[in-house]
């Protein structure tokens, strides 16, 4: 779904799921940046997605990733083996630990380990294992930080949105007042609903965290769950947002 000139959405399936993500693109046809990368093994789906909305260079020249869950960073393996070229990878620096391997993924509970074995082909569980692994090389190759505005899509500015986890960003695109929220706000039947509290490990601070885009001119929202939202969004953060302290 095309935002602006430079912003485009994607509606990433995946199999046997019944979920869709939307990572986002960002910039111009032939020199884009990819907003997180999908699960494990959903490379070669971004890409077509990519191909499909005319984009193209053949690769992403930049990765942000809006935080580390499996679900955003689950394919940065895949697009780092099959880089030509060099390809900058962005992280927050409260969460880069756990994309680098210094410290594992917060969620990699047993059963999600057990899922990705079923799931996954032995060659990508093997790059997934490694990637986010301390034997592997670090992936993060520029941190992020509060009020850093990244050039991409004539500025994206970092908005530390932490609760979901340490280091979770959402991105301001101010040529079209939208806002990618990455698991900040979620949209359920058409509505624009604060984070998921099972996968909010912090759902105090993540309430928090939404006080911080009331200063921004936000006229729509892009939520990696459920997509695309145009409406009142101020309303709903002070609505979200009523009983925090």
């Amino acid at each position: 779904m095309k935002i602006a000139q430079d912003l485009e959405m994607l509606d990433l399936t995946v199999d046997g799921a019944g979920m869709v993500l939307h990572p986002v693109v960002v910039g111009s046809k032939d020199h884009w940046t990819l907003v997180d990368t999908g699960m494990p093994g959903q490379y070669e789906a971004i890409q077509k997605l990519v191909q499909q909305a005319g984009y193209t260079a053949s690769e992403p020249a930049s990765i942000i990733l809006t935080h580390q869950d499996i679900d955003h960073v689950g394919s940065l393996p895949q697009f780092l083996a099959k880089k030509s070229g060099s390809v900058e990878v962005y992280a927050h620096q409260d969460d880069q630990p756990y994309i680098d391997g210094e410290i594992p993924l917060i969620k990699m509970r047993p059963e999600v380990v057990d899922m990705l074995r079923q799931s996954l082909t032995e060659e990508e569980y093997t790059a997934f294992e490694y990637t986010f692994s301390k034997e592997s090389p670090a992936q993060v190759t520029q941190m992020m930080a509060e009020g850093d505005v990244l050039p991409f899509g004539g500025g994206l500015t970092v908005i530390h949105t932490p609760g979901h986890t340490p280091g979770h960003v959402s991105l301001y695109h101010a040529n079209s007042k939208t806002l990618i929220a990455g698991d900040a706000l979620t949209v359920n039947d058409g509505e624009l609903c604060g984070p998921n509290p099972p996968v909010t490990p912090d759902m105090e601070l993540a309430l928090k965290s939404l006080l911080k885009l009331k200063k921004y001119d936000i006229e729509a929202v892009i939520c990696y769950h459920g997509g695309w939202f145009k409406g009142d969004v101020q309303k709903r953060i002070d609505e979200l947002t009523a009983d925090v302290q």
